[in-house]
């Protein structure tokens, strides 16, 4: 018989690797973006969320120019993306 407890996820998200930016504009997103990835240790992985219709343009951006790497970047509801980056070594 199946469990039917829900499944734990393999990692718990954090305050420290979700960044909710919703209601920011241009340039803020990438600027709270690249000041949380300075904090965040190589291999980690930072999930923002931003409504700033710029922003799909300007993270991938931003993250293609730092050398960072973009893992995800889906739409959500209410005009919401989401961005899965992962910190690269290097200076930002």
């Amino acid at each position: 018989m199946p469990n039917s407890s829900k499944s734990q996820p393999d990692f718990t998200m954090s305050d420290e690797t979700i960044l909710d930016l919703r209601g920011l504009r241009c340039p803020m997103p990438v600027l709270k973006t690249r000041q949380r990835l300075r904090k965040l240790a190589a291999g980690d992985e930072l999930q923002v969320l931003t409504d700033d219709p710029l922003a799909g343009l300007d993270i991938p951006a931003f993250c293609n120019e730092q050398k960072q790497e973009l893992v995800t970047q889906t739409s959500e509801g209410d005009d919401v993306n989401r961005f899965t980056i992962r910190r690269v070594e290097g200076k930002l």
